[in-house]
């Protein structure tokens, strides 16, 4: 089982979400992995701590030009569709933060000028939370190939373990990338006029993928009744409820899992994984 822990915006908690309903599961017994495909901004890992014993350069391929087998004819740049290479005369330039890294521009060259070349974009690693896997990914600053390097973290799952997917906030390309595949999302808001807004754009997104859903309320209790009022009437199960608590805030201040910090609140999170399947 996949689960994918969303939200419209950031800040409304769904690292604090995921990270616990991750701890539980583990705790509980079931074969649990813990995937941070925040890889813009990741920091599940300042919560749960890992013991990281594998760190993956990740790389994509971009093309390199020969100028002593270029003959200038254009090619390349009449296929790429994102101007990441032109041809200005006798010269070829390349642009690799456009590139898409499809290929098309070596495939068509005829006097076989262009050959690919590796580009590190960022780095996945892996280690353990105790019984918990852990896997999380960083794109290096100044790159924008995000849906790249979530697929790199998300070719880590394992098929025989219960798999927990930090995906980053809002609606986009990344968003999509590792929305894609999974069996089941948790969409996190908070109950403001923000909020709403964005679950609304987030629910139309898993609703157009076709993806079953429920939605975890958190801060509970700060904003107005407008959240729950739409939920109900778009049928939209909400399967848990996180108070307004001043230790929740006390406890995520000092990078410490709610789990741990507040006794009572391991009980709401096994709940939750109860309800959308993760345990029996």
């Amino acid at each position: 089982m996949i689960v994918a822990v969303a939200s419209g915006k950031g800040g409304t908690g769904k690292t604090t979400v995921a990270t616990n309903l991750a701890r539980v599961c583990a705790a509980a017994g079931r074969a649990t992995q813990y995937l941070d495909c925040d890889v813009e901004e990741p920091n599940g890992h300042i919560f749960l701590k890992p013991q990281i014993t594998q760190r993956q350069d990740v790389t994509v391929e971009v093309p390199e030009v020969d100028a002593s087998k270029c003959t200038a004819c254009g090619a390349c740049g009449r296929i790429c569709q994102y101007s990441a290479i032109v041809c200005l005369q006798d010269q070829v330039l390349t642009f690799e933060s456009l590139c898409h890294s499809c290929g098309g521009c070596w495939l068509v060259c005829p006097s076989g000028a262009l050959r690919p070349k590796p580009l590190k974009i960022g780095e996945v690693e892996s280690g353990t939370v105790g019984a918990l896997d852990y896997v999380g990914g960083r794109l290096e600053i100044g790159h924008v190939r995000t849906p790249a390097m979530i697929g790199q973290v998300k070719t880590r799952i394992r098929p025989d373990a219960l798999a927990i997917i930090d995906v980053p906030p809002g609606t986009s390309c990344p968003v999509v990338a590792a929305l894609k595949g999974v069996d089941f999302v948790l969409l996190v808001t908070e109950p403001t006029p923000f909020g709403l807004n964005d679950l609304k754009l987030a629910v139309e997104l898993v609703r157009e993928m076709g993806l079953p859903f429920s939605v975890v309320i958190n801060r509970d209790g700060i904003g107005n009744d407008e959240t729950q009022a739409h939920c109900t009437a778009e049928k939209i199960d909400i399967v848990a409820r996180l108070p307004d608590d001043r230790r929740i805030a006390q406890a995520y201040s000092s990078g410490h899992m709610i789990i741990d910090a507040i006794d009572e609140y391991a009980g709401h999170f096994r709940k939750l994984a109860t309800a959308i399947g993760c345990l029996e």
